[in-house]
This record gives C-alpha cells, sequence and structure tokens, in this order.
C-alpha cells in the first residue's frame, strides 16, 4: 500500500483525477477526517471538498506510472 497527499482546487481537478486514475487496475481509497470514499467515485470525492489536504491510499506495489500521472495534485 502507498499513501499521499492530494489536493483539489475545484471541481475540474476532481473530474481530470478521476479520469486519470480510473485507468488503472488498483484499488484506491480517499480519506479526510472520518469519511472515506472510493478513489474512483467522482460524487465521492466532490463531497470531501476542496483546497484541503485529502489522503490517497493505493492498494498496490508496483504505481510509480500512477504517482507520475496524477504528479499534478499530490500536496508539496
Amino acid at each position: 500500500m502507498n499513501k499521499r497527499l492530494v489536493v483539489f482546487q475545484g471541481p475540474n481537478d476532481v473530474v481530470e483525477f478521476v479520469r486519470k486514475v480510473t485507468k488503472y487496475p488498483y484499488d484506491m481509497d480517499m480519506k479526510h477526517g472520518r469519511y472515506i470514499v472510493d478513489a474512483k467515485s467522482l460524487l465521492g470525492l466532490m463531497n470531501l471538498g476542496f483546497q484541503k489536504k485529502i489522503e490517497l491510499k493505493v492498494y498496490g506495489d508496483d504505481c510509480e506510472e500512477l504517482w507520475n500521472d496524477i504528479r499534478e495534485f499530490v500536496a508539496a
């Protein structure tokens, strides 16, 4: 399992993020506070909000390609 923090500035970021992560076979969850949603769920991610750090968990070992694909959303 790999974890990173991601930030979405607005709805367009969430749409682009979901478009990118659905290409990968890994199971992924996102957690903010006590809420956990599927990282491939557009509505679920919209409910987590914007401009805050959200934890992304990827249940896979070799996922460097995924991290490169979504690097614009990974928090510094």
